[in-house]
């Protein structure tokens, strides 16, 4: 073998061996990255169902889900929307907040949401919208920072309520989860099966990220 060809023999094995390196670190970094959820999800909490087991609070928080092309909210955001008016209507909760999407003028969670429930009886001074809420780390840092909330009923579908629940509580609000679950849903075994990784991308926000948020001056309920 001449020297040129033991070089160009060499460096391959070298770059091979780094590849290879480089694809078990990955493999590692990520299956580590998918245990997080064991090592900082909490016992599992209850997950509320029935109105009548709901502690009576003053605050509800609804996450925000999709809004169908009409203006109308989605299956999954109307059963949400519809368990918050539940809970106010019977005693459990005084205020509610809605918190949802707004990054674009074409496109709002929100007012979607509030003017639902005003539409079904809600008071309008008892609901309040939260237009930063990209995400639920948006909605549960928001609600603490900006909206000074310590306490609240969270309102959101049983597959998304331990990830709601976990920041919330780990972002300073003491939470119980409440089901809005009343359906099967379009992509639902999709959105359960992307919780997991979801739940993961929670610890690293809540503990190492702490991404940036859309601030602003305090509100009131």
């Amino acid at each position: 073998m001449s020297n040129n060809a033991y070089v160009i023999s060499k460096t391959f094995k070298r770059l091979f061996l780094a590849l290879g390196l480089s694809f078990v670190f990955c493999l590692a970094a990520f299956a580590i990255f998918l245990s997080l959820p064991y090592f900082f999800l909490p016992d599992e909490s209850p997950i509320l169902t029935d109105v009548s087991e709901a502690p009576e609070l003053e605050v509800g928080i609804v996450f925000g889900a999709g809004v169908k092309s009409d203006g109308t909210p989605s299956d999954a955001l109307r059963d949400r929307l519809l368990t918050a008016a539940e809970l106010y209507n019977a005693g459990k909760i005084k205020k509610i907040l809605v918190s949802g999407d707004n990054t674009t003028i074409y496109y709002n969670e929100p007012d979607t949401m509030e003017a639902f429930l005003i539409d079904y009886g809600i008071p309008d001074e008892n609901v309040s919208a939260d237009y930063a809420g990209r995400r639920t780390y948006d909605t549960c840092i928001r609600a603490k920072e900006i909206w000074s909330i310590d306490e609240a009923i969270l309102v959101t579908q049983d597959f998304h309520l331990p990830r709601a629940v976990f920041t919330c509580e780990a972002l300073g609000i003491e939470s119980t989860g409440f089901s809005a679950s009343r359906q099967a849903y379009v992509m639902e075994d999709y959105y359960r099966t992307r919780e997991w990784i979801a739940m993961a991308k929670a610890v690293l926000d809540v503990y190492i990220l702490k991404p940036d948020y859309i601030g602003g001056l305090p509100e009131s309920l």
